[in-house]
């Protein structure tokens, strides 16, 4: 099922999709990010699949129709690849619990974190 309306709300960080149906589902930019559907982050199985540390402040810059059937969702952190497909959206809508259960458990299992990291050498000591 199509979206009736798509809003990005930047200070939320979330992609509002409106649906003819009933209530819109909103989707952390950051849990779009992590689950894009880019060969980038899912490789060609899922064995390959690249878990994605360090999106918790990720943004979205911009949006670009893909056709009558997808989005591509441009990021704040330069990842542009990924082509959402309005059901792919609708799915990490209806299971957004299930897809954040196994992200977080993704990272502890990796010792990752959805907090950017640091470069340790940027400072230089006074």
């Amino acid at each position: 099922m199509n979206p009736t309306s798509i809003v990005y709300h930047s200070a939320s960080k979330t992609l509002e999709l409106g649906y003819a149906s009933g209530e819109p589902v909103t989707l952390p930019a950051e849990l779009l990010r992590v689950y894009s559907p880019s060969a980038e982050v899912r490789g060609h199985s899922e064995s390959e699949r690249v878990v994605q540390t360090g999106k918790k402040h990720v943004g979205i810059e911009s949006l670009e129709a893909i056709g009558n059937y997808a989005i591509r969702i441009v990021f704040d952190d330069g990842h542009d690849t990924g082509i959402y497909s309005w059901a792919y959206l609708r799915d990490l809508g209806d299971n957004q619990a299930r897809y954040w259960t196994q992200y977080e458990s993704e990272l502890r299992a990796m010792n990752g974190s959805r907090l950017p990291a640091i470069p340790v050498g940027q400072w230089t000591p006074q």
